[in-house]
Order: structure tokens, then sequence, then C-alpha cells
């Protein structure tokens, strides 16, 4: 079983995408934050990241870099409601820029080309 970490530090955001990506067979964790993220990255094999941007320090930007830096297969998907960081040099190094959006379409195709 393929296993995603969900960083989302809105609660409602990340119980949704539990439900939604466990649904499609895949081990889910979810944090709060980017230290958390970074703690379970370090320890854990994790087969794709969903990572926002805009959290309290370590936003999603530093986050990415740190997850570059050590482990530059992990595939990284950006998933943030402002399409603005697009166009920022930091989330360049993302394997995927997905804006939040109620249609989780998006998203799960983003997963799956990256854990197939």
């Amino acid at each position: 079983m393929k296993t995603v970490l969900v960083v989302e530090d809105d609660e409602s955001l990340r119980m949704l995408y539990e439900k939604e990506l466990s649904d499609e067979g895949y081990r889910v964790l979810v944090v709060e934050s980017g230290n958390a993220a970074l703690d379970i990255i370090w320890k854990e094999s994790c087969d794709a990241v969903i990572l926002d941007i805009k959290m309290e320090r370590p936003d999603g930007l530093e986050v990415l870099s740190r997850i570059k830096e050590k482990k530059r297969d992990m595939p990284v998907i950006i998933n943030t409601a402002y399409s603005t960081y697009k166009g920022d040099f930091g989330s360049w190094a993302a394997d995927a820029y997905v804006v939040k959006s109620s249609d989780l379409t998006e998203l799960k195709e983003a997963v799956r080309r990256f854990t197939s």
C-alpha cells in the first residue's frame, strides 16, 4: 500500500484529504505543521507528500526545500489556495502544483501519477 503524507494546517481539510485518499486505497498520514512533516519524512517511507504553503514557520516552501535537499526523488505536490505562488522560484522544485478546490480530481490525479 502506498503512503501519502498530507501537510495541512486546516483540520477540516486534513480530515477530508485523509478520508478521500484512504478511500482511494492509500495509507494516509496527516500532520498540521512543517516540522511535524519533516519528522515523519526523515523516519518513514512516504511515496508522496501533499504540502500546503501558508503555514506557520517553517512554511511550505521552506519544507519543500528541506525535503528536496535530502530526498530529491520524493514527489512533493504543492496544494495551496494561492495560485500566485506558482511563479515563486521556491515552488518550482515541487513535482506538481495544485490550487485547492472543492473538486479533488486534480489532486487525486497528481497523487496517482506519482505513486503508480
